[in-house]
C-alpha cells in the first residue's frame, strides 16, 4: 500500500476475530466479501492483514461508506485515518494540522508501534509528539480523561494518526458458520432473533408462513419490511412465503381446540426442516421465549420440537419481553413489527391453549387428517421473494 499517495483511509479493527488462531485467514476473507458486496457501488480499494483492515475511499464518500460499515458484523470498530510516511517531522507536522481542526481544551497521545524497527519507544514518542502540539497550540494534557485523544499506529506500511474511533457491531462475518432458516413472523421477537444469529456469522433465509384469506397482504407486507430492515444487516435476505391455508384450516377442522397450536407448531417445523434442507440451512431460528406464550413452555416447545432433528436455535429464548424489545428499536424493527396486522399464529388462537401438551395426544390428533400430503403441496407451491425493497411495499402499509 503506498501511503503518500493517500488522502484519506478507512481502518477496520476486527475485535472478536483476533481470538481465531488456523482459521482467522478464513474469517478475514469472509469480512473482506461482505464489505465488497456491501460497497459495490462505490470506488474504493481493501487491503488486509491479519490484524487491520484498509479501506480507501473518495473523500466525499467517506461518512456514507462509515454508515455502510456501521452495520457489518465482524468489525469491531471503525476508524477514519489519516495515513504519512514513517518519519518524526511527517507524523509531528500532520498530528499539527489535525488538531487544529478539532474544538478541545485538553488532550493525550497514545502511540502503539507495531513495528519495533521504529527507534523511539511509544511513551518517549508520545512525550515528542505531545510536546509539539503544545508549543503550538493553546491546550493542556490530561492522561486520564482528555477531551481529545490522538492515536498513532506505527506500522511497516506506515503510520496511521486518526482522533475518533466509531464502535462497530462485533459478532462474526456474517455466512462464516453456514445458513439457517429464519421462521420469520410479524411480532417484534423473531426479527430480533434473526439479528443475533447474524452477529453469530449465520447467514439467514427467511420463512414465512401465510393463510390468506385469514390473514391480509398486509401482514406478509409487513413481514417483507421486516425482513428488508434486516437485510442491511446481510445484504441477501431471501423470504420464501409458505401457503399455509389448507393445513391450518384441517387443523382447526379435526385437532381439539386446546392442541391447536402444538399441532400448527409441529407443521411449522416439519416445513421447516424439509424445505430448509433444500435450500441447505443448517439449523431452524425462531424467536421462541421461554415462558412467553403457552407454546413456549419447556414442555411445549420439547413437543413442538419432537419433529425434527434439525438443530433448532432461539436467540432470545432467555430474554425477557423488555430487553427484546430494546433491541428491536436499536435495530430499526420494532415500529414495523407493532403494526396491526395478524399473522397465521393468531388467527386461530385458541381461548385455553394448552400449556403442557402431552406428546401421545399430539401425535394422535395429528393422525386426524392427512398432513403430509398438505405439506408436501406447501413445499411444491412456496414463493421465494428475493427483491426486498420497501418502496414496492410501503403503500399496503
Amino acid at each position: 500500500m503506498k501511503i503518500k499517495n493517500m488522502k484519506h483511509l478507512i481502518l477496520i479493527k476486527y475485535g472478536e476475530l483476533t481470538t481465531k488462531k488456523a482459521n482467522r485467514k478464513v474469517f478475514i476473507n469472509m469480512l473482506a466479501r461482505n464489505i465488497e458486496l456491501l460497497l459495490k457501488d462505490f470506488n474504493f480499494k481493501l487491503n488486509k492483514d491479519r490484524v487491520r483492515m484498509y479501506i480507501e475511499v473518495e473523500e466525499h464518500d467517506i461518512s456514507l461508506v462509515v454508515e455502510k460499515l456501521k452495520n457489518v458484523f465482524g468489525i469491531h470498530s471503525i476508524v477514519v485515518c489519516y495515513p504519512v510516511n514513517t518519519n518524526t517531522d511527517d507524523i509531528k507536522e500532520k498530528a499539527l494540522s489535525l488538531l487544529k481542526e478539532k474544538k478541545f481544551n485538553t488532550f493525550k497521545v497514545a502511540t502503539k508501534r507495531a513495528d519495533k524497527s521504529f527507534p523511539i519507544p511509544s511513551m518517549e514518542f508520545n512525550n515528542m509528539i505531545g510536546g509539539h502540539i503544545l508549543k503550538n497550540i493553546n491546550c493542556k494534557v490530561d492522561v486520564h480523561h482528555p477531551d481529545l485523544l490522538l492515536q498513532i499506529e506505527i506500522r511497516r506500511e506506515g503510520t496511521y494518526l486518526y482522533t475518533e474511533e466509531i464502535p462497530g457491531l462485533g459478532g462474526y462475518p456474517v455466512g462464516i458458520q453456514g445458513k439457517g432458516m429464519l421462521m420469520l413472523s410479524g411480532g417484534i421477537d423473531s426479527p430480533v432473533a434473526g439479528y443475533m444469529a447474524l452477529k453469530r456469522g449465520v447467514d439467514i433465509e427467511c420463512l414465512y408462513f401465510e393463510s390468506p384469506p385469514h390473514t391480509s397482504i398486509e401482514a406478509k407486507n409487513k413481514v417483507i419490511s421486516l425482513a428488508n430492515i434486516m437485510n442491511q444487516y446481510s445484504g441477501h435476505i431471501k423470504v420464501h412465503v409458505v401457503p399455509f391455508t389448507k393445513i391450518q384450516e384441517a387443523i382447526y377442522k379435526n385437532v381439539p381446540d386446546s392442541y391447536i397450536i402444538t399441532i400448527m407448531r409441529r407443521m411449522m417445523y416439519r416445513i421447516a426442516e424439509e424445505y430448509g434442507k433444500k435450500v441447505k440451512c443448517k439449523i431452524i431460528i425462531n424467536g421462541e421465549s421461554i415462558g412467553q406464550v403457552a407454546s413456549q413452555t419447556l414442555t411445549s416447545m420439547a413437543v413442538i420440537n419432537e419433529v425434527t432433528n434439525m438443530p433448532v436455535i432461539r436467540p432470545v429464548a432467555c430474554l425477557d419481553k423488555l430487553e427484546i424489545i430494546e433491541i428491536s428499536k436499536k435495530i430499526g424493527t420494532y415500529e414495523t413489527s407493532i403494526l396491526p396486522f395478524e399473522d397465521c399464529c393468531t388467527i386461530f388462537l385458541p381461548k385455553h391453549p394448552v400449556i403442557n401438551p402431552e406428546l401421545v395426544k399430539a401425535k394422535e390428533y395429528e393422525n386426524y387428517f392427512d398432513y403430509k400430503m398438505l405439506i408436501e403441496e406447501c413445499i411444491s407451491n412456496i414463493e421465494v421473494i428475493t427483491d426486498l425493497k420497501l418502496d414496492h411495499y410501503s403503500d399496503l402499509l
